[in-house]
């Protein structure tokens, strides 16, 4: 019976832990957000603190490099990109009648007699997307009005996440000594060694996966640049981006990036093949060097499982889920194998024949 009163106990909580944060999670954003980024920060206050300066000082430090560095990035590459996405806005119905254009000068020289079959289907299209085209930017504008409280959400996301970090940053010794003192003491060496596994899992996802993502996204932002390649800089950025999800990021950036060459410089080849050079770099450095150096082999975490995280969660709780997808998919892969260690070192799995004694052996008389 105690045992089954301890998993009532903890499913207990478990449920109202998800119906807070599901009542909760419109004001959640700036808190998670701090919560995710002092975690991936600590190590640096660590390290200065170990050279010497005060915890206050060291957290005060790393807020401070990192609300420069968003002014800067702000300051930068905001104007770029809002440039590129205006121009981009502006030149899609030409560049979407140049693409019509080329399919319908390669399917002339293909279907033959069935041209005029294809032209028509076609044009049929066309004419759907034109017609849906009003009402795709109608449900656009009703979004962002319905949505206008995104606004509140960035500035609070602004302004209260550098404040919720620096108080994470000073507290984070002390606060996961007072969790400590919290644990069962029957469980307390179990759950410090999952929760060790799990440090590992989502430290080597968050922070190693993270600078990942920021060489991957620098690499192909100036690469697709060199290529000269319209809107590189958006496509680069946001293919490393995505890379926290293996091959996704390079997949839809590999695509994006040679459609764009082929509709802007088709028939020259050139800025297609240097796109594929970028992103072939890109991969090589990647499956190189920086997974095996930088993420290792500790997260544990399979793709397919990761993209239903991620749906599941922004699903659920929107970007706020979004954040801590990768974070509790790794918790609960570690909570998983744990459990189905459980289960194979168990009489369920082994049977009751197998972990019962084995009978002693009479001995076998022998006749004259």
């Amino acid at each position: 019976m105690r045992v089954e009163r301890q998993v009532l106990f903890w499913l207990s909580v478990l449920i109202l832990l998800i119906l807070a944060a599901l009542v909760l999670r419109s004001v959640l954003l700036p808190f998670v957000a701090g919560m995710v980024i002092a975690y991936a920060l600590n190590p640096i206050a660590d390290r200065l603190g170990a050279l010497g300066l005060p915890r206050a000082w060291a957290s005060a430090a790393v807020v401070a490099l990192l609300v420069m560095a968003l002014i800067a990035a702000i300051v930068f590459l905001a104007p770029i990109i809002a440039n590129q996405l205006q121009q981009f806005a502006d030149v899609l119905p030409a560049e979407l009648e140049r693409l019509r254009g080329a399919i319908e000068n390669w399917a002339q020289t293909r279907l033959g007699s069935r041209f005029p079959e294809f032209q028509l289907w076609l044009d049929s299209a066309a004419s759907e997307l034109s017609r849906n085209w009003a009402s795709v930017i109608g449900f656009l504008a009703q979004s962002v009005w319905s949505q206008g409280r995104a606004l509140v959400n960035f500035a609070s996301l602004l302004l209260i996440t550098p404040v919720v970090v620096f108080y994470l940053l000073v507290d984070w010794h002390p606060m996961l000594a007072k969790i400590d003192g919290w644990l069962p003491r029957d469980h307390a060496p179990t759950i410090r060694r999952l929760a060790l596994e799990i440090n590992e899992a989502v430290s080597a996802f968050i922070r190693g996966q993270g600078l990942v993502c920021l060489i991957l996204g620098s690499l192909y932002a100036v690469g697709l640049s060199w290529a000269e390649i319209p809107y590189g800089l958006i496509i680069g950025l946001a293919a490393g981006l995505l890379s926290f999800v293996p091959f996704v990021g390079f997949a839809l950036g590999l695509v994006t990036a040679s459609v764009v060459a082929l509709i802007q410089y088709w028939p020259e080849t050139l800025p297609l093949l240097k796109v594929l050079a970028v992103f072939a770099a890109g991969q090589a450095l990647d499956s190189g060097l920086l997974s095996p150096r930088v993420v290792g082999p500790k997260v544990g975490l399979h793709p397919v499982w990761l993209i239903f995280a991620l749906f599941v969660f922004g699903y659920l709780f929107g970007f706020v889920g979004v954040l801590v997808a990768v974070p509790v998919a790794a918790a609960i892969a570690v909570l998983v194998r744990f459990a189905l260690e459980v289960y194979l070192s168990s009489s369920i799995y082994k049977g009751v024949v197998a972990t019962a004694p084995a009978p002693l052996q009479q001995p076998v008389e022998r006749g004259p």
